[in-house]
């Protein structure tokens, strides 16, 4: 895997990303930077309510561009002058130049999925977009957990999170791979880890489903006595989520998603709907594009609504 350390972005290298930018120093800042790199220029006021949703947005997708852009601030209060020579009407108001002149623009708040774009295009016109170590190695480590080689992805994930530890697919990723190594007081240590106002990530959740059933199926007891004792008692619901728990640690995910929906066909309320909130969270665990999570929920659909 590339070496994920010391890469634009890191703290040395933001000042020279992100600059505050004035009359005086706009020369140098915006058209002589431009000369070699694309340059973003963010009007702004501190009076103005969007600017302050936008800025922080520039600067994060700024930042993540690793060098393959540049952002310089200017406060318009304090510098009319180029406002008054770009023509500025309303701000936030952001110009790109490349090559010491405007070749782009927007004005207002927008989400960051566009203001990304933006820049994406930008540093494509200029052909100055830069690798992406961290996002090279996290697709590699998920082709690897794809492809079931989980020792591999594994090691991937923990070089990501030790040198990012505010990376939540890296965190999420890694977790499955020690969920699947049987390490699970390790992955309860790394998702615990994830701090309060990011555990409502989608893949952060998907985790602790994963740990939380791989938890349940620990202690659900052995696979053989519990098709056996299924079979001599079909109507006992907790025998048969028991036996659900178990086919789920042992990957047979089809299966267990059958006997939990057994459940529910015998009897939907059974123990507080204790069959469909798990099935619910085994759909999570699995990933909604899960081939599984797609034919299981249209069991669950087709038997509720029937």
């Amino acid at each position: 895997m590339q070496e994920l350390a010391g890469q634009p972005g890191d703290n040395g290298a933001v000042a020279d990303l992100i600059k505050d930018s004035t009359t005086a120093t706009f020369m140098d800042d915006v058209i002589d930077a431009s000369m070699q790199t694309p340059v973003i220029v963010d009007f702004w006021a501190t009076w103005c309510g969007p600017c302050k949703q936008l800025t922080p947005i520039l600067e994060k997708v700024v930042t993540e561009a690793r060098g393959a852009v540049k952002l310089a601030k200017v406060d318009i209060d304090k510098n009319p002058e180029i406002a008054k020579q770009l023509k500025i009407q309303s701000i936030p108001a952001v110009f790109a130049f490349i090559g010491g002149r405007p070749v782009d623009a927007f004005q207002g708040a927008l989400p960051e999925s566009q203001v990304k774009a933006f820049v994406d295009k930008l540093s494509a016109t200029a052909g100055t977009t830069q690798a992406n170590p961290i996002a090279d190695a996290l697709a590699q480590a998920k082709e690897m957990l794809d492809a079931e080689d989980f020792a591999a992805a594994g090691s991937i994930y923990q070089q990501v999170v030790e040198h990012d530890p505010e990376n939540l697919p890296a965190r999420a990723g890694l977790v499955r791979c020690l969920v699947t190594a049987g390490e699970l007081a390790q992955a309860s240590e790394v998702l615990t880890a994830v701090p309060d106002d990011k555990r409502d990530d989608a893949e952060i959740a998907a985790a602790w489903s994963v740990l939380e059933l791989a938890q349940k199926s620990a202690g659900a007891g052995d696979l053989g006595g519990l098709e056996r004792r299924i079979e001599a008692e079909p109507g006992d619901h907790q025998v048969r989520f028991d036996l659900a728990l178990a086919l789920y640690g042992t990957g047979r995910h089809s299966d267990a998603i059958d006997q939990l929906i057994e459940i529910i066909r015998r009897d939907r309320t059974w123990n507080d709907e204790a069959a469909r909130k798990e099935l619910l969270q085994l759909f999570e665990a699995m990933g909604p594009t899960n081939p599984e999570t797609i034919a299981g929920r249209r069991k669950l659909s087709a038997l509720l609504f029937s």
